[in-house]
């Protein structure tokens, strides 16, 4: 893959197009009388921007799949409002731009690989010739080159993931919606997943990806949002986030054992070169975990975007 993880950790443009933006969305969902039951995601701000890679996290029930929904028009807000390339989420038109890998693949077992792309190339009205060659693109891309002619029924869960995320991009869409992108793949095709969504971006895509597995997020992702029990609790780059700000560390080459005890100005006395002096970093792991313990203490605080 000509993409790498360097290439995600590109800032996107501060004044590229906002693709996706949320404003105060909120969502109730109630009984039968229509009482409200719970409040799955409370007052959501934020904004994605065209061509990053933008992760959602929190445990379970925190808001996740509920935004995921309700961008993609799946639901209506109890209040607020979702924009997707400017236009309310509930408008339709907008999902020819789309592409959405959830975290359960509908497919259809009995077609194989080739029938499978080609129906939904059908979906957007592409033509034989279009559709061909975009099939076979995409079954190249994803690996899949050696059983596009089996049954879907026959495919293993990693498998069924590759082939999920190349109908999600028959269309060739602007912005690729993954839920859960990794499940099911062993490390190898971990990898070649997280290479394929960094490859997107390289392209000019939009994505946005929720995922369980943190090492994940921290590989590919330039911003993130962590959500916890509908609430906003953080919101930035992923560099930024995870950089522990009252501990300096320095990095330098050559010095001798006397030198390693000095501060910088002794370490150029020394002739040796200090190669940066910088904050170290945690992981998004260990940050993850925090935020969800303090918002147990200290329920109420929301998130402000760290720059």
């Amino acid at each position: 893959m000509e993409a790498t993880v360097a290439d995600a950790a590109a800032k996107p443009q501060q004044n590229a197009e906002i693709v996706i933006e949320t404003r105060n969305l909120t969502k109730d969902y109630r009984d039968f009388w229509g009482r409200q039951k719970v409040r799955a995601l409370k007052a959501l701000d934020l904004d994605v921007r065209e061509g990053e890679i933008f992760g959602l996290l929190g445990p379970n029930g925190s808001g996740k799949t509920t935004t995921i929904k309700l961008i993609l028009g799946l639901l209506f807000p109890t209040s607020g409002e979702a924009l997707v390339f400017g236009k309310k989420a509930s408008d339709v038109s907008k999902n020819e731009r789309i592409g959405y890998l959830p975290e359960e693949s509908y497919l259809y077992k009995f077609l194989n690989a080739e029938e499978t792309l080609d129906f939904y190339g059908r979906l957007f009205d592409m033509t034989p010739a279009e559709r061909k060659r975009r099939v076979e693109e995409l079954i190249n891309m994803v690996g899949l080159d050696w059983a596009k002619r089996r049954q879907l029924k026959e495919y293993s869960k990693g498998m069924t993931r590759r082939i999920g995320l190349a109908q999600a991009l028959i269309n060739d869409p602007e912005l690729i919606v993954l839920d859960e992108p990794t499940t099911g793949l062993d490390p190898i095709g971990t990898r070649e997943m997280k290479d394929l969504i960094l490859k997107l971006k390289a392209e000019g895509k939009t994505v946005v990806m929720c995922s369980h597995l943190l090492a994940d997020v921290q590989d590919v992702c330039d911003r993130i949002a962590i959500l916890y029990q509908g609430d906003l609790k953080e919101l930035g780059r992923v560099d930024s986030l995870l950089k522990v700000r009252d501990v300096t560390q320095i990095r330098a080459q050559g010095l001798s054992d006397a030198a390693k005890q000095e501060i910088e100005e002794v370490i150029k006395r020394h002739d040796a070169k200090v190669l940066g002096i910088e904050n170290p970093t945690t992981t998004l792991e260990e940050l993850f975990l925090n935020i969800v313990r303090e918002s147990e203490a200290r329920p109420g605080r929301r998130a402000t975007e760290s720059k």
